[in-house]
């Protein structure tokens, strides 16, 4: 779990994920909304899937 919190990608995930969230709440809804959140998901499975293959790769080095 450590892994997750303290990886600078999860950081910047959680972090471009508030931005959207304000966005959401003040901004107009149209379909740009929809391609920020789309973008989000997107950069979040990267970040998941980047973290888990790192740490699959330290367990075999190990």
């Amino acid at each position: 779990m450590r892994k997750f919190i303290f990886s600078s990608a999860m950081l910047g995930v959680v972090a471009g994920g508030w931005n959207i969230l304000q966005a959401t709440r003040r901004g107009p809804r149209d379909w740009r909304l929809v391609l920020m959140w789309i973008g989000w998901a997107l950069s979040a499975a990267v970040a998941i899937g980047t973290i888990v293959k790192d740490a699959d790769g330290r367990q075999i080095d190990s």
